[in-house]
C-alpha cells in the first residue's frame, strides 16, 4: 500500500511526475518539471510566464502563474487572473479530448473576463473573450483534435 504523498506542511500533494497537460504519470517517468507554487510576480512577469508556458504547450502549467497572482495579488486584479487561469484550464481540458469539461471552462473564463475595462496589464481582454468561443464552439462541435501549441491565445495586445 502506498502513502500518501504530502507536502512539507502535512498536505496531501501526489509527487507523481506530470506531462505538458498536467496529466500524472508513473512514478519515475519524465515528466514537466513542475511550476513552483506560491510565487508572486508583477503583473507583466505573469503575463510573460504564462505566455510562455502556453506557447510550449503546457497550459496547465501556465493556470498555475495566473493561481499564483489571484492569490497573492490585489484583490481588484482577481477577476481576471481567476478568469484566465479557468481559460488555461478550459485549453488544458480541450486538449486532453474532455470536450464538456474543455468549453465549459473556456465559457466560464471568458465571461469572468468580458466585462473587465481597457484590457488591464495589457490583456487582450476582447481577443480572448473571442478565442475562447470559437475554441469552444468547435470543440462542442466535435472539431478536430485540440493541439496546444497551435491553440495557446495570444495573452496580450500585439504580442509580448
Amino acid at each position: 500500500m502506498n502513502a500518501r504523498d504530502r507536502d512539507l506542511d502535512g498536505r496531501a500533494r501526489s509527487a507523481r511526475p506530470r506531462d505538458g497537460l498536467g496529466r500524472p504519470l508513473a512514478y519515475g517517468a519524465a515528466g514537466v518539471e513542475r511550476q513552483p507554487e506560491g510565487v508572486v510576480r508583477s503583473a507583466g512577469e505573469t503575463v510573460r510566464e504564462a505566455q510562455r508556458l502556453l506557447d510550449a504547450g503546457m497550459p496547465f502549467h501556465a493556470h498555475e502563474v495566473f493561481e499564483d497572482a489571484w492569490k497573492s495579488g490585489p484583490a481588484a486584479a482577481a477577476p481576471l487572473w481567476r478568469g484566465l487561469a479557468q481559460l488555461a484550464v478550459g485549453l488544458t481540458h480541450a486538449a486532453r479530448g474532455n470536450a464538456v469539461g474543455g468549453a465549459r471552462l473556456l465559457r466560464r473564463g471568458a465571461a469572468a473576463i468580458e466585462g473587465l475595462d481597457g484590457g488591464p496589464y495589457g490583456v487582450d481582454v476582447p481577443g480572448l473573450v473571442r478565442w475562447a468561443g470559437e475554441l469552444a464552439g468547435r470543440v462542442e462541435a466535435g472539431g478536430p483534435p485540440v493541439d496546444p501549441v497551435r491553440e495557446a491565445p495570444r495573452l496580450a495586445r500585439g504580442g509580448l
